[in-house]
């Protein structure tokens, strides 16, 4: 289970059936609250259609759901167009026409503000949040959550429920293989450095809770198989449900995606650490195969470079962190998406006595440095899951082992390590 994901989620296909929908649901009233909380559904998708069908399931399943869609449009500079609409039982005019207009500004802002005039106005409700593709979602789910000075916690009003995606197979396999071109979404703050659709479609499967996947329009098409496949090794604990794309066509829906999310912030925090524990399935589904590769040895970064031909083959989608022996001091994080991939510094290992960098860690990451800390390396570590079609686990493993230092390189200690050549992130260490 990957750090954060709350228990009791599983795999599973619910077939629609005819005629059929699931009882009314109603918002939980948590206990030990004050006010009882509404219940604050995410839904994104990879296509307009796919996000809808979520919606629409959603709202089968708990009719009295108000939805809030917001398209947030990203410019070159400057904040964001945010446009919104709003519609649900005891949605009155007073609050639906100001989120009917097109505003320029911060989106977190603008969000929040349309969120608690809904909980003002209609009470605790299970209010369904549509985001658009332009979002980074995660990290904008911890802006737009974040506890802020003197304004009123969202936390107070709503807690968060599962993260459900609609996702189009066609338009999957589609984004998979697109590297050519580059886009930057809006994360709360500002835009993202530049994400292939690629990267931007495997971080979409592997933040969402539940995943909706329309049956194909024939039985002969067996892509939606082999995406399903796909997203069970992106996501292991993801809920993947199949349903019917006809709107009469209503069917059950997972009652584990209708929960609050315990402790939901640390989740998506602890989702964006750079040192983390990507999900793996062990098993191999329609030829989809995922592999972890695990060291406790800096890696030379030339022979690193030489290897990654041998490493990527046939690999669609791979993530983790690396120590590499060129930048001792530095997490470098690893992931790929389709035939791109990027390394990048990202953040420093946590060193013995930086408080504040502990404080700053996620419950999860200072949990897993306490599981692998080394008396003199501290929690310095290699981890990475490759998926993919048709890899070879054992030639993978062994061209990332041969990479690692021999005992005569790690001698040499940091001041040796410096001479080494660094192809992969520039000859100048820091």
């Amino acid at each position: 289970m990957a750090p954060g994901r709350h228990a009791g989620r599983r795999h599973a296909s619910a077939p629609a059936a005819r005629g059929t929908r699931a009882p009314p649901h109603r918002p939980p009233q948590l206990t030990g609250s004050p006010v009882p909380k509404g219940l604050l559904s995410i839904v994104i998708g990879n296509t307009p259609a796919a996000r809808g069908l979520a919606v629409d399931q959603l709202v089968g399943a708990a009719p009295r759901a108000v939805v809030l869609a917001a398209s947030i449009h990203c410019r070159d500079t400057g904040y964001p167009v945010v446009q919104r609409f709003v519609t649900g039982p005891g949605v009155s005019q007073s609050v639906s026409q100001p989120m009917s207009r097109v505003a320029t500004g911060d989106s977190v802002v603008i969000l929040r503000q349309d969120l608690l005039a809904i909980r003002r106005t209609v009470g605790p409700p299970h209010l369904v949040l549509a985001l658009s593709d332009e979002l980074d979602l995660l990290p904008f789910l911890v802006e737009l959550w974040r506890p802020r000075t003197g304004a009123s916690a969202l936390s107070d009003h709503y807690a968060p429920a599962p993260i459900v995606a609609g996702l189009d197979p066609v338009a999957f396999l589609a984004e998979l293989g697109c590297v050519h071109r580059a886009v930057r979404l809006w994360d709360g703050t500002d835009h993202t450095s530049p994400l292939t659709p690629a990267e931007i479609a495997a971080r979409r499967v592997e933040a969402a809770h539940g995943v909706i996947v329309p049956f194909p329009p024939s039985p002969a098409d067996r892509r939606t198989d082999g995406v399903a496949a796909l997203v069970h090794h992106l996501n292991p604990s993801a809920t993947v449900v199949h349903v019917e794309q006809r709107p009469q066509m209503a069917g059950e829906f997972p009652p584990s995606l209708l929960r609050p999310v315990p402790d939901a912030l640390e989740e998506w925090r602890a989702l964006l650490e750079p040192v983390t524990v990507a999900p793996s399935r062990p098993v191999t589904d329609l030829g989809v195969t995922s592999v972890v590769w695990r060291a406790r040895r800096p890696l030379h970064p030339e022979r690193l470079a030489d290897a990654l031909p041998t490493v990527m083959a046939g690999v669609l989608r791979s993530r983790g962190h690396l120590w590499l022996s060129s930048r001792p001091a530095s997490v470098v994080t690893w992931r790929s998406a389709g035939p791109h991939m990027e390394l990048h510094e990202t953040g420093r290992w946590l060193e013995p006595g930086d408080d504040s960098a502990w404080r700053g860690a996620s419950p999860q990451r200072r949990t897993l440095a306490s599981w692998f800390w080394h008396d003199y390396y501290g929690e310095r570590r290699n981890a990475l899951t490759f998926t993919g079609a048709g890899l070879d686990p054992d030639r993978l493993r062994s061209a990332l082992d041969a990479a690692l230092l021999d005992d005569r390189e790690l001698s040499l200690g940091w001041d040796g390590w410096a001479a080494f050549p660094d192809p992969l992130l520039g000859d100048v260490p820091l």
